[in-house]
């Protein structure tokens, strides 16, 4: 799988917003919200063909989370990318 390649990723203090550019005017419905975790992780995978272990990998490498904790983590990532429409198909 891989991230959408037409959205991106701003930060305005300290909130993590990923917005379609292409957009004239910014709709507020299609802008996601992500935590700081998950705004690393977005940078991380962007541009890459990716897979559930890529994040738990990076999680578990980077942060001091055990295996299982990784994986249930990058599940709820992945689902709520996937039910945001972030994630190419």
């Amino acid at each position: 799988m891989k991230l959408r390649s037409d959205l991106v990723l701003r930060t305005i203090g300290s909130d993590h917003l990923i917005v379609d550019p292409s957009q004239d005017m910014v709709d507020l419905s299609t802008v996601y919200t992500l935590n700081s975790t998950a705004a690393w992780l977005w940078e991380q995978l962007k541009g890459t063909e990716f897979e559930l272990n890529t994040i738990v990998g990076l999680l578990c490498d980077n942060y001091e989370v055990d295996q299982e904790q990784a994986q249930s983590d990058a599940k709820v990532l992945l689902g709520d990318f996937e039910k945001q429409g972030l994630l190419e198909k």
